[in-house]
């Protein structure tokens, strides 16, 4: 029988699979990096305070991408394509969650409707980060390898999701309630079938790589898809609900350097 910790040591033991595991999180990071940056550029004038928040999450995006790229570096490993179906970024995008590429390149500004938008789609999205490095952090939390990363890593998810939780009462406090309620449950019933499919994927490539028996690949999979039941009963809740966080103004001051790893 294996655990997580188990599974997950197994992949971080493994080059190939290491390397795999480790540019998909850069090229996520990198992707929320620009976004987040293009963001507080375009900014509406209403919405204008906002601009060093959004730009700091940008850039522990882009801190983030770059940790990851440093612990491929130190093990003598280069980052590898990402597969296309391992994309949780851009197969969010597809299915039209958050603020289209196309709209963040145009030099327009932004309206609150996209700043509602963006905030809610962050709110769910970090969620999930939140969640996943949590369970990193307590089964690599102290790992001589990656434990300083995750430890780091999970530190800014959680000022994240804070930041979305405070920012969008702010927003409903100003009358965007409903339509805050709204974009919240559109992303995250989306958010948990891309989850699911993103989640699949990456386990049929782990597969591969580690060689995992038929029957270890199809547990992980009814795992996977147990899982999506659960938040397509209701589990898809805890990623909508707004509460004032402990952390306040969790992105009030600058991002942190990203540590070395030599």
């Amino acid at each position: 029988m294996f655990s997580a910790r188990s599974l997950f040591r197994e992949i971080v033991d493994n080059d190939d699979s290491y390397r795999l595991f480790c540019s998909i999180a850069a090229s996520g990071e990198a992707q929320g990096g620009w976004e987040n940056g293009r963001i507080a550029a375009l900014l509406p004038a209403s919405q204008r305070e906002l601009a060093p928040k959004v730009a700091r999450h940008g850039a522990d995006e882009d801190k983030h991408g770059r940790i990851f790229r440093a612990l491929l570096r130190k093990r003598g490993l280069t980052p590898t394509d990402v597969p296309a179906a391992t994309d949780y970024t851009m197969l969010l995008e597809r299915q039209g969650i958050g603020l289209a590429h196309a709209t963040l390149r145009r030099d327009e500004a932004l309206t609150e409707r996209d700043v509602i938008t963006y905030l809610a789609h962050s709110r769910v999205t970090e969620q999930r980060a939140a969640e996943q490095m949590l369970m990193l952090r307590k089964y690599f939390g102290d790992h001589p390898e990656v434990g300083r990363a995750v430890r780091m890593i999970c530190q800014d998810e959680e000022n994240h999701l804070a930041y979305c939780h405070e920012e969008l009462l702010r927003l409903a406090r100003a009358g965007h309630g409903r339509t805050i309620q709204r974009i919240l449950r559109e992303c995250a019933l989306v958010e948990i079938a891309v989850h699911r499919d993103v989640s699949l994927a990456v386990m049929a490539h782990m597969g591969r790589i580690l060689k995992w028996p038929r029957a270890k690949s199809a547990v992980l999979a009814a795992g996977i898809m147990a899982l999506y039941g659960y938040e397509r009963l209701g589990g898809w809740r805890r990623m909508v609900s707004l509460r004032m966080p402990e952390r306040r103004n969790a992105l009030g001051g600058p991002a942190a350097s990203a540590p070395e790893f030599a």
